[in-house]
Formats: structure tokens, C-alpha cells, sequence
């Protein structure tokens, strides 16, 4: 600890140059009514006041914060019913109103999707058919038979993923010879050799480590009978080489490399050293058990908690040992019920939604003293991280802070919620004692977000130099984010938070970012989104960050973007895109208008001095679509977790999104930067 903080002491001044003036910036700009020369027309007015009045009521009324449902695909319902089973409670009331829910979102083919509208998806067909199962629904009834057909038709059982595949093993329905190795040695692995535990993303090492005990162990668990899946698999194997589930690849490549060396640790199995697989064990279940302290579960994640369950019953605990009570209490937390149903959230998102209402709160022209948003900033201020977590591994001198995206979760800052945070602060007039208060949360954010760059200019969500894309190609990474490398999104975000406190391209680390954004510009003009769907999100923050650090807004990179966004746009003015474009590129911004995307675009216009019809068009939009409660529908998923393989639907993207983007163009008319 000392060593880490003289580092600090030593390298601050060099590494964390400060522009003149940044803290007299950290709160909100006093509106200058020489610039406010035009009036903004009462329809907009209205909206604006219906919209703000409709988040207002929707923050907690004792502590401030703001959490609205987030909401994922099915499979963690189905894997929740197969807790249940595995607990002994598959006959309760609770896996019947699951499986009322799995049979509301089963797509007409049969089977079930990974985001809102899409295509089914094998993995999830497979878990939710299992699921019914469980909960007493007889394979003849004719919900079941389309099911079955549709997972013949997407491949069959054998398609199914690894974590999909392990929970079949754990019941005996899948050999676990078909099981990719987790070998809970990886524990063992220092951290100067090139695979170890840390250089897995941070959600991929809430997963593994706990899966890792429980390959370990391979328990096995009674399946009832009415729950088996014998009519699922096309011969008598209940497993096929993962060479043959991964498909075609080149003999002389890394995916063989990895499938040679799952095999070779496969054969190795039960004849090395019992007790390096005592220590390894011994390993993996401490290092759990530490990351459960101040934490809403490992990771703060459904799959984390669901796998530390799993693992802590693989390991004997007792179902009344408080450590094993706890996480199925946080477990219990992300349940959502609803009229004869209930579904479970991935996790909470209470820092995140705080944040950003915050900032469309004061960007669409609520008084800066406004009580909702004193509260909500002290409250966010109250949780900050203090100590050391995870990122501490690839960054070990760089200092403690930021913010977690959850209610707790403090072993895992991110430099997105971090970032978001920090430009929520500044927009709250705060008075003595909390104004010095905010100021030096404030600064140690801003320390740990930029000692968090990495080597090419841009930034990563949790971790540091997390980039060894020869990771991907070992077999138990298809979830498809074993790492975790800088994005656009991200960086573009830091770079808005830099510029507005007075950082510009003159300083190193905006130099960098910037040049980190002009080489991942794709050649149409946009930019990928990794944490939103997907090109219109990854533009729109783009242009913002670069607009707000002063970067040329007349470059033609800049051109090329307001073009494509432009090109997109919907003949009813809006915009929309779906998560088929993760898989299809050619599909970006494609499919139906949606309040939040909407807002994305009219906000990269707006960042790039763009008021002209199409911004007028998009603003109609959100006019005509907002409800009479001030609210507005958004029927497909915005929100992305796994590329390719998760994707989330952020309930509050739909409200304060097209708040902050009305709030932008109000104040651009005030100032006579636009015409109605």
C-alpha cells in the first residue's frame, strides 16, 4: 500500500496534468441570457416539462437514486428453474410463474431469442425446453414439439454453448467428456504467464473461477425423470468431440491448439498431484469468497451468483451456511414478478441510471439547485469505491477510486460508470460541506480514470491492457468476451468528461484518445457500438467526445459521420438499429425507430453542429411518439452485454435519452444555434 502510494505521489504531477481552472468547472455553467435571445416553442416546452416531471417520479424518494428494471433474454429464467431443481424446490410456486413467462416469450417458430424481436437462438431453445420440463410441461404438449423441431432445425443439442452444456452435466443429461476443461488450476498460473486468471475479462472471471470448482468436482445431481432430455439427442451419444462442435477450422491454427490442449487435460484428469488440485481448489474458492465482500454477489452479476451457488454446493456447503443463504438472497433481489409470472434481472443498475438521469435532468433545463439533483449526487458521491479491486492487477500503480455500476460491486469500478458519474456531478449546484466533498471524489475519479488508458489511446471498461485476442480461441470463451480491449464507445465518453472540464488536444492522453477514434472509424463514417446497439450509439458518443475536447468539427472524418447517420435515418424521422447488426454488419442502422437511438442520433448531429431538417425530423419524432404521461415505448433491446450472445434492455434508455436530446436542441434554439 505505501509502495502504491508514494508511486503515486511521485508520478501525479507528470501523469495527471491538470488544465488551469478544471475544478472552478465542476459545476454547472450559470446560463448567460445574452446567448438565450430566442424562444423555444411551447410544444417542445411542454414535452421537456412532461418528461422531466416523469423521471422525477420515478427516483427513490429516501436515498435519491434512480433504478429502473433491467431486463435480459430468458435463458437466466430457465436457469433460475433449474436452481430451483437442483435445491429441491422444482414444485414450487416460483418455477411454475418462470415457466408462465418462458412460455409468453417463445417466438412462433418454436423457439426462444437472445434480444427483443429476434431470431431464435439454439442455447436458449434448449434451456427454456429443459426449463418447461422441469416445471412439469409433458414433451407431447404442442409448445414443446415446435420447440424441438426448431432446435433440430438450429442444429441440434450438441450447438448449445458451454455453460448450457455444463448445466446439462450437472444433471447428467450432457456427458461431461463434451464440457470444455475449466481446470481450477488456471489459479496456479502467475501473473507474468501469459494466461492467467487476470488477463480474462472481469465478468469472464466472475463466471470461470466458480465454474472452475464446480468441473472440478463434476457433481451429479438427480434429474427427475419427467425432466430428462433423451428426445432432444439424434443417436445414442450424449456428447460429441468439441472438435465437431466448433465446426470447420484450420488444422494448423489456434483453435486446434486450444482443442488439442482441452483434450490433453481432459486425458490428464485424476492422474496428477491430488493435492495441487486441493490447492488449486483451496484457491479459487478463497479468491471468490473475498470478491463476495462488498458486493451485491460475485460480480454483482446473475451469472456470477448463479456459479458461486453451483460452486459453494460442489464444495458441501450446507444449505444453512450463511455464505451460501447470502447469494441466494442477492440472487432473490434480481426477481421481477409480475401478473402470473416472473422473470429475473441480470443485475441492478442504480449508478448508471442515477447518472444519466442527472444529466438529462440538467441538460434539459432543470434548475441546477433542483432537490432531485442535490440528492442524487450526494448519493452518488456516497459510492465511491475505496479500495483496491481488480483492475489493481494490469494497473497496480495507479490510484483508487471510481465508480461501480450496481449498488455494490467494489472490487469492479468501470471507467464507463466512472466517466458518467463525473459528468453527472458537474451539473448540480453544490454548497459547503459537500461542494469540497464532490471536488475530491471528483479528482480521485478522474486520477483512476486516466491511469486506466491503455497503450493505444483509448479505454477499456473494467481493466487495463486486457487484450490477448488469442484467448477468444480456447473453447469455454464462446460467450465471445473473454477480453476486455478499449472501445470507441468508451473512450469517446472520457473524452467528453475531459473536455468539459478543459482538457483539449494539447494534453498527451486527449491526443491519443482521439487518434484511437479516428482509426477505429469504420469506412462508411460510423463507429461500433460495444455497450449499445450498436453503430448509432458508438457515432453518436463518438462525436460528442470529440466535439467536446475541440477536435476539428469540419474534418471530413466528421462529415462522413453526420452523412451515415443521415442516411439512416427513417422516413418517420427516427432512428433505429438492432443486435442483428453484432452479426451482420451490413445491417447497421436498420430496423424499427426507437426513443433511445433516436435520441443517440439527434445528439451526434447536434455534437457536430448539425440543426438542419433531418435534426428537426428526428426532434418531430420524439414530439409525436412521447406519451401523455411524459414517457415514451421502445419495443426492442438497446442495451448490449455480450456481443453476439447477451444483450440487455435498459427500461430507462426510453425516458432520458430523448429527455437529454430535447434538452440539447431546447437549449441550441435559446441560443439561436437552431430554428424551430
Amino acid at each position: 500500500m505505501i509502495k502504491n502510494l508514494v508511486s503515486g505521489w511521485l508520478t501525479q504531477g507528470r501523469r495527471y496534468r491538470k488544465p488551469d481552472g478544471w475544478a472552478e468547472r465542476l459545476g454547472p455553467a450559470r446560463d448567460d441570457p445574452a446567448r438565450c435571445v430566442r424562444e423555444v416553442p411551447e410544444r417542445l416546452a411542454q414535452a421537456v416539462r412532461r418528461s422531466q416531471d416523469a423521471i422525477l417520479r420515478m427516483q427513490n424518494p429516501e436515498d435519491g437514486w434512480w433504478c429502473a428494471p433491467l431486463l435480459g433474454d430468458t435463458t437466466i429464467d430457465s436457469d433460475t428453474i433449474m436452481l430451483l431443481n437442483l435445491l429441491g424446490r422444482g414444485a414450487s410456486i416460483k418455477a411454475r410463474r418462470i415457466a408462465n413467462h418462458l412460455l409468453n416469450q417463445q417466438n412462433s417458430d418454436g423457439g426462444w431469442p437472445i434480444y427483443r424481436n429476434g431470431p431464435s437462438e439454439v442455447s436458449a431453445t434448449v434451456k427454456a425446453y429443459w426449463a418447461l420440463k422441469f416445471a412439469g410441461h409433458a414433451p407431447h404438449e404442442p409448445r414443446l414439439e415446435a420447440a424441438r423441431r426448431c432446435i433440430k432445425r438450429l442444429g441440434g443439442i450438441h450447438k448449445i454453448n458451454t455453460y448450457t452444456k455444463l448445466y446439462l452435466a450437472l444433471f447428467g443429461q450432457y456427458s461431461w467428456r463434451g464440457v470444455p476443461t475449466i481446470p481450477p488450476e488456471i489459479m496456479l498460473f502467475p501473473r507474468w504467464f501469459y494466461f492467467n486468471v487476470h488477463e480474462m475479462s472481469a465478468w469472464t472471471r466472475a463466471i470461470v473461477v466458480p465454474l472452475a470448482i464446480v468441473w472440478a468436482r463434476q457433481p451429479s445431481v438427480p434429474c427427475p425423470p419427467h425432466a430428462t432430455l433423451d428426445e432432444l439427442f439424434p443417436d445414442h451419444r450424449r456428447f460429441v468431440p468439441l472438435s465437431e462442435a466448433v465446426g470447420p477450422h484450420p488444422f494448423l491454427s489456434w483453435t486446434t491448439f486450444f482443442l488439442l490442449w482441452d483434450s490433453w487435460l481432459k486425458a490428464l484428469e485424476g492422474r496428477g498431484g491430488h493435492w495441487i488440485r486441493l490447492w488449486s481448489l483451496r484457491l479459487a474458492e478463497d479468491w471468490m469468497l473475498k470478491r463476495l465482500q462488498d458486493s451485491d454477489g460475485l460480480g454483482a452479476i446473475y451469472p456470477g451468483i448463479l456459479n458461486t451457488i453451483l460452486a459453494m454446493k460442489s464444495l458441501g456447503y450446507a444449505d444453512t451456511d450463511p455464505r451460501l443463504v447470502a447469494q441466494l438472497q442477492e440472487l432473490d433481489k434480481l426477481e421481477l414478478p409480475g401478473d402470473n409470472e416472473t422473470r429475473w434481472q441480470p443485475c441492478r443498475s442504480p449508478v448508471w441510471d442515477t447518472a444519466i438521469s442527472v444529466i438529462a435532468l440538467a441538460e434539459s433545463g432543470l434548475d441546477r439547485a433542483h432537490p432531485a439533483l442535490l440528492q442524487a449526487c450526494q448519493w452518488l458521491i456516497s459510492k465511491e469505491i475505496k479500495l483496491r479491486g481488480d483492475w489493481a492487477e494490469t494497473n497496480p500503480s495507479g490510484p483508487t477510486g471510481g465508480w461501480h455500476f450496481q449498488f455494490n460491486n467494489a472490487h469492479y469500478p468501470d471507467v464507463d460508470d466512472t466517466a458518467m458519474v463525473l459528468l453527472a456531478l458537474r451539473h448540480a449546484h453544490l454548497e459547503e460541506p459537500n461542494a469540497p466533498i464532490r471536488e475530491k471524489a471528483f479528482l480521485r475519479g478522474l486520477n483512476w480514470i486516466l491511469s486506466m488508458q491503455s497503450s493505444t489511446g483509448g479505454w477499456a471498461a473494467f481493466d487495463k491492457e486486457n487484450v490477448k485476442i488469442l484467448l477468444t480461441k480456447i473453447p469455454f470463451a464462446d460467450h465471445n468476451a473473454i477480453i476486455d480491449p478499449p472501445t470507441a464507445d468508451v473512450t469517446a465518453r472520457v473524452l467528453e468528461l475531459l473536455g468539459y472540464i478543459g482538457y483539449d488536444a494539447s494534453y498527451p492522453a486527449c491526443a491519443r484518445a482521439v487518434r484511437f477514434l479516428n482509426d477505429e472509424q469504420e469506412e462508411d463514417g460510423s463507429w461500433y457500438g460495444r455497450w449499445g446497439v450498436n453503430y448509432i450509439y458508438g457515432t453518436w458518443q463518438a462525436l460528442r467526445g470529440l466535439a467536446a475536447v475541440g477536435d476539428d468539427m469540419s474534418h471530413p472524418r466528421v462529415g462522413r459521420a453526420v452523412a451515415w447517420l443521415k442516411s439512416v435515418q427513417r422516413p418517420d424521422g427516427g432512428w433505429g438499429e438492432t443486435c442483428e447488426t453484432y452479426e451482420n454488419p451490413g445491417a447497421k442502422g436498420r430496423g424499427p425507430s426507437t426513443p433511445s437511438q433516436t435520441a443517440w442520433a439527434l445528439m451526434g448531429l447536434m455534437a457536430a453542429g448539425v440543426f438542419d431538417d433531418a435534426v428537426r425530423r428526428g426532434v418531430e419524432h420524439l414530439l409525436s411518439a412521447q406519451r401523455p404521461d411524459g414517457t415514451w415505448d421502445e419495443t426492442e433491446s438497446t442495451g448490449t452485454g455480450f456481443p453476439k450472445v447477451y444483450y440487455l434492455e435498459y427500461t430507462m434508455y426510453r425516458n432520458y435519452f430523448p429527455l437529454q436530446a430535447l434538452g440539447n436542441y431546447r437549449q441550441a434554439l435559446l441560443e439561436g444555434r437552431a430554428r424551430a
